[in-house]
Order: structure tokens, then C-alpha cells, then sequence
């Protein structure tokens, strides 16, 4: 069993920044390539960010090209999603997830239970 959880959630005001974090454990060899989702009240969740297993490869939903950064620790288990230049358009319920491929598909098997970020005056 594969255990993500996130954390690094909160409140923050538009230009703002925060680190969201995501600790795996249990089974965690299971793992490949991980990526960021969110889903924001009234609407469905959505991509925002991929990385492969090595971590070379990197993809982002386009709004968010040049304000985050998804990178991961493989010896500390651990997936980033560094977020700069935050909008409140950004305000979601985070989740991170994880798959069994090594190189991000689409599809992935394995979620966390999500961290909240508002973004607000």
C-alpha cells in the first residue's frame, strides 16, 4: 500500500509564495512519476504539474509555467510543488499523486488527501 500525504497548505496574499510538500510511504518502490493536481470549489480537479521518476522531466499546465516548480527527493520520499507569484485564481484544494510509470502518463494510480491554499487579501 502507498501512503501520500500533503502538507504546506494555507493562507496566503496575491504576489505571495508557499511550498506545498508531499511525504509518501508504505510501498513507496511502487512509485514512478508523480504530479500536482487541484480542484477548485464548483469545478473539476485539473492538472498542474508532472515530473518523472529521475526528475528530468518536468510538464505544467500552461497558466503556471514560470510561477511553480515540481521537483522530488527520491531519497527522502518526498514531492515539491513551489509556488511563486500566487493568484487567486491559484486557490484550490492541492493534491499530489503518484503512478507505477516512470514517465508521467496521465493516469495515476495513487493520491493524497490534498492541502488547501487560498490565495486572498
Amino acid at each position: 500500500q502507498v501512503r501520500l500525504v500533503e502538507s504546506g497548505g494555507g493562507l496566503v496574499q496575491p504576489g505571495g509564495s508557499l511550498r506545498l510538500s508531499c511525504a509518501a510511504s508504505g510501498l513507496t518502490d511502487r512509485i514512478g512519476a508523480m504530479a500536482w493536481f487541484r480542484q477548485a470549489p464548483g469545478k473539476e480537479r485539473e492538472y498542474v504539474a508532472a515530473i518523472s521518476w529521475t526528475g528530468d522531466m518536468t510538464y505544467y499546465k500552461s497558466s503556471v509555467t514560470g510561477r511553480f516548480t515540481i521537483s522530488r527527493d527520491n531519497a527522502k520520499k518526498t514531492l515539491y510543488l513551489e509556488m511563486n507569484s500566487l493568484q487567486p485564481e491559484d486557490t484550490a484544494l492541492y493534491y499530489c499523486a503518484g503512478d507505477r510509470s516512470r514517465k508521467p502518463s496521465g493516469s495515476y494510480e495513487y493520491w493524497g488527501q490534498g492541502t488547501q491554499v487560498t490565495v486572498s487579501s
